[in-house]
Protein backbone atom coordinates (compact mmCIF):
# COMPACT_ATOMS: atom_id res chain seq x y z
CA UNK A 1 0.00 0.00 0.00
CA UNK A 2 2.83 2.38 0.67
CA UNK A 3 4.13 1.92 -2.86
CA UNK A 4 0.78 2.75 -4.27
CA UNK A 5 0.48 6.02 -2.30
CA UNK A 6 3.92 7.08 -3.41
CA UNK A 7 2.99 6.50 -7.05
CA UNK A 8 -0.19 8.56 -6.69
CA UNK A 9 1.72 11.33 -4.93
CA UNK A 10 4.38 11.54 -7.66
CA UNK A 11 1.76 11.54 -10.42
CA UNK A 12 0.11 14.56 -8.87
CA UNK A 13 3.39 16.43 -8.52
CA UNK A 14 4.29 16.01 -12.16
CA UNK A 15 0.90 16.93 -13.57
CA UNK A 16 1.10 19.97 -15.86
CA UNK A 17 -0.35 23.20 -14.57
CA UNK A 18 -1.95 25.85 -16.71
CA UNK A 19 -1.17 29.47 -15.93
CA UNK A 20 -2.39 32.55 -17.74
CA UNK A 21 0.11 33.92 -20.25
CA UNK A 22 0.10 37.51 -19.00
CA UNK A 23 0.22 37.01 -15.24
CA UNK A 24 3.93 37.78 -14.96
CA UNK A 25 4.06 40.56 -17.56
CA UNK A 26 4.61 44.07 -16.28
CA UNK A 27 3.38 46.98 -18.33
CA UNK A 28 5.46 50.08 -17.79
CA UNK A 29 4.08 53.48 -18.60
CA UNK A 30 6.34 56.46 -18.98
CA UNK A 31 5.61 59.62 -17.08
CA UNK A 32 4.44 62.52 -19.24
CA UNK A 33 6.85 65.34 -20.02
CA UNK A 34 6.13 68.99 -19.35
CA UNK A 35 7.20 72.14 -21.18
CA UNK A 36 8.73 75.14 -19.41
CA UNK A 37 7.79 78.20 -21.49
CA UNK A 38 9.13 81.74 -21.06
CA UNK A 39 6.93 84.57 -22.37
CA UNK A 40 7.98 87.94 -23.74
CA UNK A 41 7.55 91.00 -21.55
CA UNK A 42 8.48 94.68 -21.61
CA UNK A 43 10.64 94.84 -18.49
CA UNK A 44 13.29 92.05 -18.58
CA UNK A 45 16.40 92.72 -20.65
CA UNK A 46 17.91 90.26 -23.11
CA UNK A 47 20.96 89.94 -20.89
CA UNK A 48 18.93 89.18 -17.78
CA UNK A 49 16.73 86.55 -19.49
CA UNK A 50 19.80 84.79 -20.92
CA UNK A 51 21.54 84.85 -17.53
CA UNK A 52 18.47 83.37 -15.79
CA UNK A 53 18.24 80.57 -18.35
CA UNK A 54 21.92 79.71 -17.87
CA UNK A 55 21.58 79.89 -14.09
CA UNK A 56 18.45 77.79 -13.61
CA UNK A 57 18.25 75.38 -16.56
CA UNK A 58 20.87 72.61 -16.26
CA UNK A 59 23.22 72.31 -19.22
CA UNK A 60 22.08 75.59 -20.78
CA UNK A 61 24.88 77.07 -22.86
CA UNK A 62 25.32 80.76 -23.50
CA UNK A 63 24.62 80.36 -27.21
CA UNK A 64 21.41 78.42 -26.65
CA UNK A 65 20.30 80.89 -23.96
CA UNK A 66 20.74 83.77 -26.41
CA UNK A 67 18.92 81.88 -29.18
CA UNK A 68 15.99 81.18 -26.84
CA UNK A 69 15.99 84.78 -25.60
CA UNK A 70 15.74 86.00 -29.21
CA UNK A 71 12.91 83.54 -29.81
CA UNK A 72 11.08 84.89 -26.76
CA UNK A 73 11.51 88.45 -28.05
CA UNK A 74 10.58 87.88 -31.70
CA UNK A 75 8.01 85.07 -31.40
CA UNK A 76 6.52 85.96 -28.01
CA UNK A 77 7.55 82.75 -26.25
CA UNK A 78 10.08 79.94 -26.19
CA UNK A 79 10.11 76.43 -24.79
CA UNK A 80 13.27 76.47 -22.69
CA UNK A 81 13.09 72.96 -21.21
CA UNK A 82 11.08 69.74 -21.63
CA UNK A 83 11.11 66.85 -19.19
CA UNK A 84 9.52 65.17 -16.16
CA UNK A 85 7.02 67.09 -14.05
CA UNK A 86 9.03 67.52 -10.84
CA UNK A 87 12.10 69.22 -12.37
CA UNK A 88 9.81 71.17 -14.74
CA UNK A 89 7.98 72.59 -11.72
CA UNK A 90 11.28 73.49 -10.08
CA UNK A 91 12.71 75.30 -13.14
CA UNK A 92 9.39 77.06 -13.76
CA UNK A 93 9.26 78.27 -10.16
CA UNK A 94 12.89 79.42 -10.16
CA UNK A 95 12.50 81.38 -13.39
CA UNK A 96 9.23 82.91 -12.19
CA UNK A 97 10.78 83.94 -8.87
CA UNK A 98 13.64 85.52 -10.80
CA UNK A 99 11.05 87.77 -12.43
CA UNK A 100 10.61 86.16 -15.85
CA UNK A 101 7.10 86.01 -17.27
CA UNK A 102 6.13 82.34 -17.49
CA UNK A 103 3.34 80.44 -19.20
CA UNK A 104 1.63 77.77 -17.07
CA UNK A 105 3.25 74.34 -17.26
CA UNK A 106 1.72 72.22 -19.98
CA UNK A 107 2.12 68.65 -21.10
CA UNK A 108 4.52 68.02 -23.94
Amino acid sequence: METRLAAVYYDMATAPTVTPDRVNQVTRKTYPNYKVIVLNDDFNTFQYVAECLMKYIPGMSGDLAWDLTNQVHYEGQAIVWVGPQEPAELYHQQLQRAGLTMAPLEGA
